[in-house]
């Protein structure tokens, strides 16, 4: 069961915590993280809340955790959160644990924008560039200049696509994904290829595609969920991307858990944080509150 309808101790939702403040075990468990966009200390709290992070350190034995990207931009520091989060993919396994990441739109942002910066991208749009985009979506320089080739490499070779389980995880609910195949490996090597090369069209489409979203809402919304398990695996779709509060029309400081939706089919991670939402770490498999 999903333990974040308390808040903790600094004002983020977090899971497995008493109310002496505690720690329940989380030996075992999988995790999911949506977007963080820069807030490395929310982040932080949330995990520790969670019992997973021992001050910034893993701590959560052999759980698995999550990140459905969207590391940057929006917030104050999305290099301290991707610095942190490469450095617990490399904690965890020495406890028998693993962290694991797939890439965001906003990660395409960011990679675009260093490798193109103001280069105009061809687009039957009209004009734009890598660097207008990244600025318009709340790219911070500092981010930017503290980059280097190793974490562009890292970055670019993490997958957009994972099967966990009866889950079946990415960051946009779109279903753009099958532009680049129609398998889980078949996609994760079309952006991977798209990523290791220095096309700015097909880097423009990677970045358009990824920004796409609620494939999964309205009347359709299961029939279409329903497909898209039925070509990549797993019984239910986990995604971030799509800010909670907007799906259900409320505000951010309202949203203590996460979406469920198009009959069980689909569940949405993204509290919104940089809009004052929660940073939720949810639990799977995750079942509805009464």
């Amino acid at each position: 069961m999903w333990g974040g309808r308390r808040r903790g101790r600094h004002g983020a939702y977090g899971f497995g915590v008493d109310e002496e403040g505690d720690r329940a075990g989380a030996e075992g468990a999988t995790y999911v993280i949506g977007d963080v966009h820069g807030h490395r200390d929310e982040l932080i709290e949330a995990l520790t809340d969670t019992g997973l992070l021992d001050g910034e350190s893993w701590c959560g034995g052999a759980a698995r955790l999550w990140f459905l990207g969207d590391f940057f931009d929006r917030g104050p520091d999305g290099f301290g959160v991707l610095d942190l989060v490469m450095r617990l993919v490399e904690e965890a396994p020495e406890q028998g644990g693993e962290v694991s990441v797939l890439l965001g739109n906003h990660e395409i942002l960011a990679l675009g924008m260093h490798r193109f910066g103001d280069k105009e991208v061809p687009s039957e749009f009209g004009p734009r560039s890598f660097e207008r985009s990244w600025r318009l979506n709340g790219g911070q320089e500092t981010d930017q200049e503290a980059l280097t080739d190793e974490h562009v490499e890292w970055l670019t070779t993490r997958p957009v696509l994972a099967l966990d389980g009866s889950h079946l995880l990415m960051h946009s609910d779109t279903v753009e994904y099958f532009s680049w195949g129609d398998t889980i490996a078949e996609i994760n090597a079309g952006v991977a290829e798209v990523l290791a090369g220095n096309d700015i069209t097909d880097w423009g489409e990677c970045w358009r595609r990824m920004t796409t979203r609620y494939a999964f809402r309205g009347p359709h919304g299961p029939e279409v969920a329903d497909q898209m398990l039925g070509s990549l695996g797993g019984e239910q779709i986990v995604h971030g991307h799509s800010v909670i509060a907007d799906q259900l029309g409320i505000q951010p400081d309202e949203v203590d858990e996460p979406y469920l939706y198009a009959e069980g089919k689909v569940l949405g991670v993204d509290g919104g944080l940089f809009v004052g939402g929660p940073c939720l770490v949810v639990k799977l498999p995750w079942t509805e509150s009464d």
